[in-house]
């Protein structure tokens, strides 16, 4: 009986630590790239902005409220929102830097899924030009 246990063979050491570390150097890595370096990047557009803002900019700050930059100091900004009323807020109150929209441009023509024209626009288009030819 004795011998039977001794017989058997020893049980494998195991794994080396490399091995249980590598699946969790990877998962931080993973999250690094997909969440802590986005969102470093957004900081540093905002700060960007934050710091270009100048007089007679129009802003939208965290509260929604909507105004013009009247002055701006080294930590605040004074927004105006009506004639008569002007508040100062922290730069960090600023949301956004509202740009204003250039004119659209004319809709490019729509294309079914393979490239071709859709039938519907050329028929509308086809009609327009015979209106017009009619008149």
């Amino acid at each position: 009986m004795f011998n039977a246990l001794l017989l058997q063979a020893a049980p494998q050491p195991a794994p080396g630590g490399f091995g249980m570390i590598m699946p969790l150097v990877l998962i931080v890595g993973i999250m690094y790239l997909f969440m802590i370096r986005p969102q470093q990047k957004k900081q540093k557009e905002t700060q960007k902005m934050l710091d270009a803002l100048k007089k007679g900019d129009k802003v939208v700050t965290i509260g929604g409220i909507h105004g013009t930059v009247a002055s701006t100091k080294e930590n605040t900004v004074v927004v105006k929102v009506d004639d008569n009323t002007k508040i100062e807020f922290n730069r960090t109150a600023i949301a956004t830097v509202v740009v204003d929209k250039p004119a659209e441009e004319p809709k490019a023509e729509k294309k079914s899924l393979f490239g071709k024209k859709d039938k519907k626009t050329e028929e509308t288009a086809s009609a327009a030009v015979s209106e017009t030819e009619e008149k």
